[in-house]
């Protein structure tokens, strides 16, 4: 198998990502074709989010990603060449892909979310379908391990929306917390996007935090015990964040002030314990 391009390893260390950094438990070849579907991501999202370009060039790039992937690609670049040929290696569904695509689009002329069910189903494209994909990837067993996969997504998407408050609001002007929950806390929009940290606030985010801790545990409920070593990068990803949202936690939710993270030296500790974990399992 060979290396993936150089487009696809230098987006994906460039982002910084806990995700990138997630790779490092998989084999050579599975973790080739993570960095390939992670720059995927990472592309069709910049694209969404790029400030200085314009409406209708977003939407066009997005839509030639989405018809390539359904349609074959006219003139591919080195990126999209890469992406269109992971379906056909793993029997992937396109449809999967396009369902991210057009998850990161509604961020194009939706930066407000009424109900929990609205915010749920934004999550669902731009992680839980992450999830299903990288599942693939990684390879299972048992098909319950989808079951497991979404509620990951669910719980990883909901510590980055409570991690990202504060710049989300100051950035885009967009708050994926549910407006039906800021009004039952007594929380307005404008306090968010002027970043006031009240005791109301810190409220609503215990609730949220409250909601996250259950797509947490639900998920490790869900995962089949024979799927439990393949799945060791989607458990690190989930350690990650878990330990990201409590420590958001015990700074009483101080996301107006700083963005949550944890030290290099924890991830590699991390890293370190899984990996042995799999090693253990596999003897």
């Amino acid at each position: 198998m060979s290396s993936p391009s150089e487009v696809s390893a230098q987006i994906t260390r460039r982002s910084k990502s806990n995700l990138a950094f997630a790779l490092s438990a998989l084999s050579p070849q599975r973790r080739r074709d993570m960095t390939v579907f992670y720059a995927f991501c990472r592309v069709v999202d910049d694209i969404a989010d790029d400030p200085d370009v314009a409406m209708e060039l977003k939407e066009k790039q997005l839509y030639e990603w989405s018809d390539g992937l359904m349609n074959g690609f006219i003139t591919p670049d080195p990126l999209q060449k890469e992406v269109s040929e992971l379906p056909k290696r793993y029997n992937i569904a396109p449809t999967l892909f396009v369902q991210i695509i057009e998850g990161v689009a509604s961020d194009l002329n939706c930066d407000r979310y009424e109900t929990i069910k609205d915010l749920l189903a934004y999550c669902y494209k731009v992680a839980s379908v992450v999830g299903l994909v990288s599942i693939e990837i990684f390879g299972y067993k048992n098909p319950a391990c989808k079951d497991y996969a979404v509620n990951l997504g669910y719980a990883l998407q909901l510590t980055n929306i409570i991690r990202d408050v504060g710049e989300d609001a100051r950035s885009t002007g967009r708050i994926y917390l549910p407006l039906e929950e800021l009004r039952k806390f007594n929380v307005s929009v404008d306090d968010i996007l002027k970043g006031k940290h009240t005791a109301e606030f810190a409220a609503l985010m215990k609730f949220q935090h409250q909601r996250a801790i259950s797509y947490y545990r639900r998920a490790t409920e869900l995962l089949p015990r024979e799927d439990r070593q393949n799945m060791l990068a989607a458990e690190m990803m989930g350690k990650i964040y878990s330990e990201i949202l409590e420590k958001i936690k015990r700074h009483q939710f101080r996301v107006f002030d700083r963005r949550f993270g944890l030290s290099k030296l924890r991830k590699i500790t991390i890293l370190t314990s899984y990996t042995l974990r799999g090693l253990f399992k596999a003897v």
